[in-house]
């Protein structure tokens, strides 16, 4: 079992910045890839940013370049830093944590609000 926490969410205006953090605990030690996720009312959850234990990143295109993922393993942590901030930024984001066993299974946190204004 793996326990993930965000926090760091709220209202920006855009062209402004925040930063996400997600604690994990658990069963830390089987998690692989890391993640951030977003979703708004009425549209499926989609993949914003994802790092490797070994650091490797990727990102959806509509982030790159103002969004960074980064991951700290020695506190359990994962960030986000949140750039260029636009009012389609706007959504739930959601913390995840792919983690290994038999076979891959995803943990996720509760989510956290962001609001972008124009």
């Amino acid at each position: 079992q793996v326990q993930l926490v965000e926090s760091g969410g709220g209202l920006v205006q855009a062209g402004g910045s925040l930063r996400l953090s997600c604690a994990a605990s658990g069963d830390i030690l089987r998690i692989t890839t890391m993640g951030w996720y977003r979703q708004s009312p009425g549209k499926q959850r989609e993949l914003v940013a994802v790092i490797t234990r070994s650091g490797t990143t990727n990102y959806a295109d509509s982030v790159k370049g103002r969004f960074a993922i980064s991951r700290d393993s020695t506190k359990n942590m994962v960030y986000l830093q949140m750039n260029s901030l636009k009012p389609e930024d706007t959504s739930v984001y959601y913390c995840n944590a792919a983690v290994a066993g038999f076979r891959i299974q995803d943990y996720w946190g509760q989510g956290t609000q962001v609001t972008v204004s124009s």
